[in-house]
């Protein structure tokens, strides 16, 4: 498939991975989820894989070895990478860390959703608008979502 769409989620926690491949299959079954359990697995990943770089980073902030907000300073420095949006995906609501991620290139920052309702609401919203407007997407969904999202 030449156009297929591509989606990196970057997250240490083995249930939080199943839970969004399940999620995404069941929204857009053709898009291709690719994985890292942290920072250091994704930027090997993304360098080995340049020509099938994804269409957008999902990554979470804390994590072993290399954490979110580090990793997603090595993104934006890399020429190739830094056009790739992040989304910063996480547990956390702190202002710090929204504030930090939002000024080193994410985005959008959203907290994991509790309900698969909400996440299904997300995911699909985000793989039908990932070649359109999806920051026009990001900010409706944050206007209407029940999920901490700021964009």
């Amino acid at each position: 498939m030449v156009n297929q769409k591509r989606f990196l989620l970057v997250d240490d926690d083995e249930d939080d991975i199943c839970v969004f491949k399940e999620v995404l299959e069941d929204v857009n079954p053709s898009i291709d989820l690719a994985c890292a359990g942290d920072g250091k697995e994704a930027l090997k990943l993304l360098k080995q894989e340049q020509n099938k770089l994804p269409d957008i980073i999902f990554l979470d902030l804390n994590m072993p070895l290399m954490g979110g907000k580090e990793c997603l300073c090595e993104l934006k420095k890399d020429p190739q990478l830094k056009r790739i949006p992040v989304i910063m995906y996480t547990t956390s609501s702190q202002s710090k860390d929204i504030e930090e991620t939002m000024l080193n290139g994410a985005i959008c920052f959203i907290t994991k959703p509790t309900s698969l309702r909400e996440l299904k609401n997300i995911l699909s919203s985000i793989s039908h608008n990932i070649n359109s407007d999806l920051e026009k997407c990001l900010r409706t969904l944050s206007d209407t979502s029940g999920t901490f999202i700021v964009c």
